[in-house]
């Protein structure tokens, strides 16, 4: 599922579909295209399937056909959503966009058009995206936001004259999303019970969807071909240590694969809480993942059993990776509304949370400085999106791990802030791109478990 910019309601038709496919029986396996954490997890809900990411930035055409097809095993239909406008990429060749994602895995394309204020023109698109790159199977169009019985005529009458790509369906305007959205998107289903929403995306396309025609485009894809490698090649490691990764409401942005990375390297994940007030278990290493600690900075602060376990093993040499919204908790405040809420004091370092983007989009960065997650020299793709920003004038003189080539990070183009064993910042990493921080971040916190904390 694509469309001709963001905006256009690929996500919606994507959640739309997903459900009412479950709905029909079929197996879904969903997948979003691009670094995203919350369209994933919407897609995931809807499908009623885990669903993985498929980044051509980092990751190569063969590890992304691995993962897209070992996590395919079972499904009668896989659905990709794309992201940005079908052709956007990173330069003007395309480099990264949805249509070359579409091409690595030899799948056909449905675009998804917002059709306001639009009727002839639509079929016009229509074709110069059918000829725009060779090797695009556009196999259908979904007219959306259209705005009655008249334009709906006008526009069929159009692309039935002027273009031979199929429509598979049309979309009446909403009056409303029916997924409340904030600052980085639609808001998490960890908030919001959108269930019943979902289910009402699903009446409106089995009342306006081609559904049947849609399932035919599935069906008819090329033959995927011999079977790609392993997502994570050979046998699993033995258990070697626990590692506690948080996952509620304030914090839950990890990629399927950063932990199932840790679990083949030997990890025993246990989920804990910045929020429940449960007592967290003894572990031998800490994840804290992105996510909106701003949304629950007075309720993070109000747990200090949790802050004082944080502060406490980072002291002792703990092994405690933070990414974005972790970093913001292993600070020593948040600021939001003006109001400053006490975090866990990791970092002499106070992060407020902005009305606008701070870091926006992919990251390069070198590694500078040795760390137990990785050894000086290393080249990391990442990405961030993150609203707060550091406002402490102290950022410089900490010891850093990255020297940003490519995006904001966290001051004066660094990132990755080092304490002891324990590092945090806003750059975001996907574990198959970084192939030895899993090994890496088991290995120290094996170490830590067996009295060799640092």
């Amino acid at each position: 599922m694509a469309g001709l910019s963001g905006g256009t309601g690929k996500t919606i038709v994507s959640l739309a579909l997903a459900r009412a496919f479950r709905r029909a029986g079929r197996v879904v396996a969903p997948f979003k295209k691009g670094p995203d954490y919350i369209d994933a997890q919407w897609l995931g809900l809807a499908a009623g399937r885990g669903c993985s990411n498929l980044d051509p930035f980092f990751h190569s055409r063969e590890i992304i056909r691995s993962v897209f097809y070992h996590k395919s095993a079972g499904a009668d239909l896989s659905l990709v959503e794309g992201n940005r406008g079908l052709f956007d990429g990173m330069d003007e060749r395309g480099t990264c966009s949805s249509s070359e994602l579409a091409r690595m895995i030899d799948c056909p394309v449905i675009l998804a058009i917002d059709c306001t204020k639009m009727t002839r023109t639509v079929a016009a698109v229509v074709q110069g995206c059918a000829g725009f790159e060779p090797g695009l199977n556009l196999a259908g169009v979904i007219l959306n936001r259209t705005a009655g019985e008249r334009h709906r005529s006008v526009l069929l009458r159009s692309m039935e004259t002027y273009s031979d790509v199929p429509v598979l369906g049309v979309l009446p305007k909403m009056g409303a999303n029916p997924i409340p959205e904030r600052h980085m998107g639609l808001m998490s289903d960890q908030e919001y019970d959108g269930a019943g929403h979902l289910d009402r995306l699903a009446d409106l396309a089995e009342e306006w969807l081609d559904l049947d025609g849609i399932a035919a485009v599935a069906d008819a894809a090329p033959n995927f071909g011999p079977a790609p490698a392993p997502v994570f090649p050979g046998p699993a490691a033995a258990k070697a240590a626990r590692i506690g990764y948080v996952h509620d409401a304030a914090l839950w942005f990890y990629y399927p694969e950063n932990l199932e990375a840790l679990e083949h390297a030997g990890a025993e994940l246990v989920r804990v809480s910045l929020l429940d007030g449960e007592p967290w278990p003894e572990v031998d290493g800490l994840y804290l993942g992105g996510g909106f600690p701003e949304v629950f900075a007075e309720r993070i602060a109000a747990n200090r059993p949790a802050l004082d376990y944080l502060h406490s093993r980072a002291e002792a040499g703990m092994p405690i990776y933070a990414e974005c919204g972790g970093f913001m908790v292993l600070c020593d405040t948040l600021e939001v509304d003006g109001a400053s809420h006490k975090m866990a004091g990791v970092f002499p370092l106070g992060t407020a949370f902005c009305p606008r983007p701070q870091g926006l989009g992919y990251t390069e960065a070198e590694v500078v400085e040795d760390s137990v997650f990785f050894p000086r020299g290393e080249r990391i793709l990442g990405h961030e999106f993150h609203y707060s920003m550091c406002v402490s004038d102290g950022a410089a003189d900490l010891r850093h791990g990255l020297r940003m080539c490519r995006g904001q990070g966290s001051a004066l183009g660094r990132d990755g802030f080092l304490h002891r064993n324990t590092w945090a910042g806003y750059n975001h990493i996907h574990a198959l791109a970084v192939p030895g921080w899993a090994n890496r971040f088991v290995a120290a916190a094996a170490a830590y478990g067996k009295g060799g904390g640092q």
